[in-house]
């Protein structure tokens, strides 16, 4: 897979550039596709080294990557048509010529689809040209349903998979949001106090020299360091932040070990496995249910998971499903997962009902992790308000202390 940014001359006289994905050996073949997708001369073309397009996500041109809504949206649509009877190339069509501003990346989608199927390319190499559009999942799924005959289920089920995937994500972001908020009302409060109301009673406090309690140097020295090393602070801050993100994203090594690390952790333990039992049950339920060996499963299952913990077992799995044993024995001998999801999986493998099992399985752990989440969220509620009040108790504490000594002497002054 090479990305390219490129810049081509269009019929109509105008420049286009962008940026393109392609799975193609050589460069001319990336000219050729844009010569004949565009009807254009190609200007410029530039080949990204792999490392810069890891980094920057590059995928499909810029822009052309749909939001999980959309691509599922976009798959129950033409499930719906094919169902009807229309031809998928037809049903394509019908989704391009949508004029609607919102619809424009859909549309945009369709055409590249109807693009590869005009070539004489099968409906599965049409998906399997934009991996960066549709996930290996989905494309999956096309190759079964093409290979089946079933291509309008497939994109029902490849439809519903990713919607159930996008709640997951969406209950776990809908939980930081108000944890995320008041950190940052409570951040933005405290820079007031440090930047503004603190010099300008320091300065007070200074003038009217009076005597400061240890709680309320303590205070000013940390408001006067952070004050005088602010943008230092801010620019390590934020180097650090990049840093540990780059890290994260470019280092195997250090995904492993965040991700193992959070497996060890009481709270963030229950999360992830959760998290990653859901998805790994999820995957295999769609894919054993259609038709697709226990391997092949495994290996998509593999590629698919962003957790190296989970990753790295299930690739033990696959070595010992490969040498003979069974599914459940493999995961059992591995290690990392649930004790009842290995019971489960063991009864779906004795029973024949391996799909039924997982099927359960994945809504089983879909309701944990939405419970867990809300859970979370209504635990991590009071302790930020509580983590906030102290912190403001302190400063407040820190600085009425000399205010009182100086009204007590201002009255003892009056009184004499």
């Amino acid at each position: 897979m090479n990305t390219y940014l490129y810049r081509v001359l269009l019929a109509n006289g105008r420049t286009r550039y962008g940026m393109l994905r392609l799975m193609v050996e050589r460069d001319l073949s990336a000219k050729l596709w844009l010569e004949r997708h565009y009807d254009a001369v190609v200007l410029s073309l530039f080949r990204l080294p792999y490392w810069l397009a890891k980094l920057i996500g590059a995928g499909g041109t810029v822009g052309q990557k749909l939001q999980p809504i959309e691509l599922s949206g976009l798959l129950r649509d033409l499930a719906v048509m094919t169902k009807s009877g229309v031809p998928i190339i037809e049903s394509l069509k019908a989704i391009a010529e949508e004029s609607d501003r919102s619809q424009r990346r859909i549309a945009s989608t369709a055409r590249l689809l109807i693009s590869a199927l005009d070539a004489g390319a099968p409906i599965s190499e049409a998906f399997n040209r934009h991996p960066n559009i549709f996930p290996e999942s989905v494309r999956n799924l096309m190759e079964i349903g093409e290979e089946s005959g079933t291509v309008d289920k497939m994109l029902l089920e490849a439809a519903e998979h990713i919607e159930r995937m996008t709640s997951l994500k969406r209950n776990m972001r809908q939980a930081l949001i108000y944890p995320a908020f008041v950190f940052a009302t409570m951040f933005g409060a405290a820079l007031f106090w440090i930047y503004y109301v603190i010099p300008n009673l320091a300065g007070l406090f200074s003038q009217m020299r009076v005597k400061l309690p240890a709680v309320t140097k303590m205070v000013l020295d940390a408001s006067k360091w952070m004050e005088g090393h602010a943008n230092t602070s801010m620019f390590v801050i934020l180097g650090l932040i990049v840093g540990m993100w780059l890290m994260v994203k470019l280092n195997r090594g250090t995904r492993h070990f965040t991700f193992r690390m959070a497996h060890k952790i009481p709270i963030l333990r229950t999360l992830v496995t959760a998290s990653g039992m859901a998805f790994i049950t999820e995957h295999l339920a769609i894919m054993i249910a259609s038709g697709v060996d226990i391997m092949r499963s495994l290996g998509v299952l593999e590629r698919a998971l962003s957790d190296e913990y989970y990753r790295e077992r299930i690739k033990k799995v696959r070595a010992s499903v490969e040498r003979g044993d069974m599914l459940a024995s493999a995961m059992r001998q591995t290690g990392g997962f649930p004790p009842m999801a290995l019971r489960m999986i063991a009864v779906g493998e004795e029973t024949g009902s391996l799909d039924k099992q997982l099927k359960q399985l994945a809504q089983e752990y879909r309701m944990r992790l939405a419970h867990l989440i809300a859970s979370l969220s209504e635990v991590i509620k009071p302790l930020i308000i509580l983590l906030a009040g102290l912190f403001f108790v302190l400063l407040i504490v820190a600085l009425l202390l000399p205010i009182y000594d100086l009204v007590r002497q201002a009255s003892m002054a009056n009184m004499n």
